[in-house]
Order: C-alpha cells, then sequence, then structure tokens
C-alpha cells in the first residue's frame, strides 16, 4: 500500500450553525489521482479547506504523512508538501508572471526541485510570453495556468485543483487538462474537482461523489463508468 499522504477521518465540519460535512473518511495516497465529485452544495470546497485548516472541523481528525493536524494553520499544512490551486485562482494581480511564480519557489519536503522556475515555462510557454505582464492582465486560462504554475513551484507531493477549468474556453480547457496529465504523470498525488466528469474520470485512478456532506459512492473510474445511473441521479450527467 503507498504511503498515506493526507487523511481526514470522521470529519464533521459546521459554517455557523449549518452542519456541512457529516462524518467523511477521505484519504490521498503517494502518486494517485482523486476525482471529487459532487453537485455544488454537497461539502466538495468544505471537505478540502477543512484539510488544508481553512476551516476547523468541530469534529473529526485531520492527518498529513500520519501526522495529526486538525485545524492546524493552513501555512504549516502548506509545508508538508500540500499545495492548493482554489477556485478563483487567488493569484496576485499588481505582481508580474515572473514575480507570481518566483514568490513561491521552495524545495519539497525532502529537497527536490524537480519543478523548477524553468520547468514551469517549458510546460506553460503562454506564460512565458507573458512573464513582464501583471497578473490580472492575463485571460481567465493564463491566470489557471499561472496559479497551477505558481503551485507546482513549492514542489509539491499533493497538489488540490479546486475547479480546474471553471469558466474556461473549451481549447483553453483543453490545454489545462492535458497538463493535469503531464503533472498526474510525474508521480505528484492530485486531487481534482471540475464539473467535467468525463475528464476527471478518464485521468483519475479514483472517484469519490459527496451528497449533502456524506460520502455517497468512493471507487474507480470503470466501476462508475459502469453505473450510468449513479452520475445520473447525483452529478445530473448522462
Amino acid at each position: 500500500m503507498s504511503e498515506t499522504l493526507l487523511e481526514a477521518e470522521g470529519l464533521h465540519s459546521f459554517y455557523g450553525s449549518s452542519h456541512i460535512l457529516h462524518g467523511i473518511d477521505f484519504v490521498v495516497r503517494r502518486g494517485e489521482t482523486i476525482g471529487l465529485m459532487g453537485r455544488n452544495g454537497m461539502g466538495k470546497t468544505t471537505l478540502i479547506r477543512s484539510m488544508l485548516g481553512h476551516v476547523r472541523p468541530r469534529h473529526g481528525r485531520v492527518a498529513v504523512r500520519g501526522k495529526t493536524m486538525t485545524g492546524s494553520a493552513p501555512y504549516l499544512i502548506a509545508r508538508k508538501g500540500i499545495a492548493y490551486v482554489p477556485e478563483g485562482r487567488g493569484i496576485f494581480p499588481n505582481l508580474s508572471v515572473r514575480e507570481n511564480l518566483l514568490m513561491a519557489a521552495k524545495p519539497g519536503i525532502d529537497g527536490r526541485r524537480d519543478w523548477t522556475y524553468e520547468r514551469v515555462l517549458e510546460t506553460f510557454p503562454r506564460l512565458g510570453e507573458r512573464l513582464t505582464n501583471g497578473g490580472g492582465q492575463l485571460s481567465g486560462g493564463e491566470q489557471q495556468m499561472l496559479t497551477i504554475g505558481r503551485a507546482l513551484m513549492t514542489n509539491p507531493d499533493v497538489l488540490i485543483l479546486d475547479e480546474a477549468t471553471e469558466g474556461l474556453a473549451p481549447l483553453i480547457a483543453k490545454e489545462i487538462w492535458y497538463i493535469v496529465r503531464q503533472i498526474r504523470a510525474t508521480g505528484i498525488a492530485t486531487i481534482v474537482i471540475d464539473k467535467n466528469h468525463a475528464a476527471v474520470t478518464s485521468i483519475s485512478d479514483r472517484n469519490v461523489i459527496l451528497v449533502k456532506g456524506k460520502v455517497a459512492f468512493e471507487g474507480s473510474s470503470a466501476e462508475l463508468r459502469a453505473q450510468p445511473e449513479l452520475l445520473h441521479k447525483h452529478l445530473g450527467a448522462g
């Protein structure tokens, strides 16, 4: 069994009095890609934010590399090799593309520097053409590339992509999926949230569907594709 990098056990999270997560178990192992699915408001982003320290769970446990870090500050969890590409991207609009990338540069937790500035520009040639542009001057697709590139500059073991292609033109989205496949091939464990379920299942090893803050399905892409009624019932797909 591969090393467990990120784990949630029995998570219950709230926003005020609203009970969002109801006892969720979730695990990410080294090198695997997980599709995290569910309709809007089912708890996907809350689960991510609860594991990363942005939301403190009321009950349950979060562990990174076996160490309990429930409710730890987000920067402490990030230092453990977890990189987050949030919905909305979160780039610095007043910094140049070059500055956005270089400010994030650091070795991985084991000292690895697989993802250098040069390698990121090789992976995202569009960014190489925009190095002096401010982050706010980029198109939506370029901003998403910059956010993913910035995350890779931290040399993570786990990369979390929340709404990976939300709002992007089909051709740009196709380019993002190609890049996600490249990242997957390097052995970085990846959690992908996206409404394009066909694209997600084409690259994922496992898929988890959330319904009202609970796990309604967990299994391989082949298992999920063999049950189109599940996709229709829980995701409105098919």
